[in-house]
C-alpha cells in the first residue's frame, strides 16, 4: 500500500512539472515584449534601466555605470542652420538682382556717366546714382527741365518692377538763396527732390516705394571754395536702397537708483 501512494505522487509530479515550464515561456514573453516597448522609445535612460534590469534577471550581471550622454545635434539647431542657409539663399539672389540693376541703370545713362554728370555706385546701403543738378535743373529753381525728363525716365522704367525703396535726396552749395519761393537752401533743395518724385511716380514707380529728403548745403562731397567743388555739390542722389531687413531694437528705461540708499 505504501509503495502504491508513493508511485501516486511520482506520477502527479510529473504530471504538474509542465507548469515550470509554461511559467518560464511566459516570463520570457513578458520580457520580449518589454524590450519591444522600450525600442519603440529609446533614450538614453531608458536603455539603461533596461540593461541593468535584464542583465541582473537572467545572468546577474552587474549593473551598467552611468554612461556619458550622447553627443546629439538638438533638432531646434538643426531647424536653426536651415533657416540661416535660406537667410543666405535670399540674400545672394537680392544680391544678384542688385547688380543686375546697377548694370541696366549704368547702361541706359551711359552716354552722361562718361560726361561726368553722373555717377552710379554700389554699396551696402544700395545702388546710388548722383546726377549734376545742371542736367535737371535751371539755376535757382525746382522745375525740371524738358529735356532732363528723359534721364529720369530711364531710371524709372529700370527700378519701376522691383520691390526696393527709393530714396531722392536733394543738395546744393553753400550759396545762400532767398527768393518767395525757396528763402533758404533747405527749401530749395527739397523742392527739387519732390519733383523728380513726382515724375518717378508718374512714369509707374509706386509711390509707397519713394522718399523726397533736402538737406541744403550740409552734406557736401567737395569743397565749396571753388567753382568746380560747388557745381559738384549741386546734385540729386537717387538711392534704391537695399532689401536686406533692419534689426529693430525697442530700448527700455531702466529705472533711476535712489542715490540716498
Amino acid at each position: 500500500m505504501r509503495k502504491k501512494k508513493y508511485l501516486d505522487q511520482r506520477q502527479s509530479d510529473n504530471h504538474e512539472r509542465w507548469l515550470v515550464s509554461y511559467a518560464d515561456f511566459i516570463t520570457l514573453l513578458f520580457a520580449f515584449f518589454v524590450v519591444m516597448y522600450a525600442m519603440s522609445s529609446v533614450n538614453d535612460g531608458k536603455y539603461r534601466v533596461l540593461s541593468n534590469s535584464l542583465g541582473y534577471a537572467f545572468g546577474n550581471v552587474p549593473p551598467i555605470p552611468d554612461l556619458p550622454p550622447i553627443a546629439m545635434q538638438p533638432p531646434v539647431q538643426l531647424k536653426s542652420q536651415e533657416i540661416a542657409a535660406r537667410k543666405n539663399a535670399t540674400q545672394r539672389r537680392q544680391q544678384e538682382k542688385m547688380r543686375d540693376m546697377a548694370g541696366d541703370i549704368l547702361k541706359v545713362l551711359a552716354p552722361l556717366v562718361k560726361d561726368g554728370r553722373v555717377r552710379v555706385t554700389q554699396s551696402s546701403r544700395g545702388i546710388t546714382v548722383e546726377i549734376n543738378a545742371s542736367v535737371l535743373f535751371a539755376p535757382g529753381q525746382a522745375t525740371l527741365a524738358e529735356d532732363s525728363s528723359h534721364t529720369l525716365r530711364a531710371i524709372a522704367q529700370v527700378v519701376k518692377d522691383h520691390e526696393h525703396e527709393i530714396q531722392v535726396e536733394g543738395h546744393t552749395d553753400n550759396v545762400p538763396i532767398r527768393t518767395v519761393n525757396f528763402p533758404s537752401n533747405w527749401e530749395l533743395s527739397t523742392a527739387r527732390a519732390s519733383s523728380v518724385v513726382r515724375l518717378f511716380i508718374d512714369s509707374g514707380v509706386d509711390a509707397r516705394r519713394l522718399t523726397a529728403l533736402g538737406y541744403g548745403e550740409n552734406r557736401p562731397v567737395e569743397s565749396n571754395d571753388a567753382p568746380e567743388g560747388r557745381a559738384r555739390n549741386r546734385r540729386v542722389t537717387v538711392t534704391v536702397l537695399s532689401a536686406a531687413a533692419e534689426r529693430v531694437t525697442e530700448l527700455s528705461v531702466t529705472p533711476a537708483t535712489d542715490a540716498s540708499k
